[in-house]
């Protein structure tokens, strides 16, 4: 019997953390009685669709994993290829079949965030439809931490440290001016508020900046915000405010 092989891809931003996923997907894989060959997506699922595949059998040498787990970026390269519905483009689906058939894939780990979680409930509902037995897998991969039914996802705690010491460096900063001032600093997270909330880690005691922090799952009100500005002045001449 042959062996079906297996294929990996990463998509979206990089993270600490994302090469770590990669080295797992592809040790285990390596070593697996079950799997033929191993092969890389570069690019992502564009990739895929560019035919842009390539054997990751180097990957058996140890020294080289532990080497990719330490790698910044993203080893395989990323898209920001976002699938249509199959019926809108089944074309798109047809030439990925196509693809896996080519490569004998029968195992295919996405590593991604929220878009490529997408992917990856589309790939798997189009291989169902067609009754072709290839197994679809999403390995979780965000430093926004939202994604459904995990409790963290590899790339956040890595971000929100980031976050928590460039926030405490403009603390300090600021801090030097007798002169009173607000320092508004905008944190990245889509619509969810994690790595926001982490700037809370930045401070040492009771009462240290950041002193507000605003989340995106929380009514924003003008008002309220320009009054609590005005109040805390009363005991601080400095002001750090985080937005997400």
């Amino acid at each position: 019997m042959v062996l079906k092989n297996l294929l990996v891809g990463q998509s979206g931003g990089p993270s600490a953390a994302i090469n770590a996923s990669l080295a797992g997907v592809l040790a285990e894989g390596i070593a697996s009685e079950k799997i033929g060959k191993v092969y890389g997506a570069v690019n992502g699922i564009s990739g895929v669709l560019a035919d842009h595949i390539q054997e990751m059998d180097m990957m058996e040498n140890e020294e080289l994993l532990h080497l990719l787990k330490i790698t910044p970026a993203m080893a395989l390269g990323s898209c920001r290829h976002k699938l249509a519905e199959i019926d809108s483009d089944p074309e798109s689906y047809q030439k990925i079949e196509a693809v896996f058939d080519k490569y004998n894939i029968g195992y295919f780990f996405y590593i991604g965030g929220n878009d490529s979680m997408d992917t990856v409930d589309k790939l798997n509902r189009y291989f169902c439809r067609i009754k072709k037995d290839v197994k679809v897998i999403g390995v979780p991969k965000t430093i926004d931490n939202d994604l459904v039914m995990t409790d963290h996802t590899p790339g956040f705690g890595s971000a929100a440290k980031y976050v928590a010491s460039t926030v405490r460096e403009i603390v300090l900063d600021a801090s030097v001016y007798q002169q009173r001032s607000v320092t508004i600093i905008e944190i990245m997270g889509r619509h969810a508020g994690w790595l926001t909330a982490a700037s809370a880690l930045a401070r040492k005691y009771d009462g240290d900046n950041p002193l507000f922090i605003y989340l995106p799952e929380v009514a924003f009100d003008q008002d309220v915000f320009l009054k609590n500005l005005e109040k805390a002045f009363e005991k601080n001449c400095n002001l750090i405010v985080c937005v997400s």
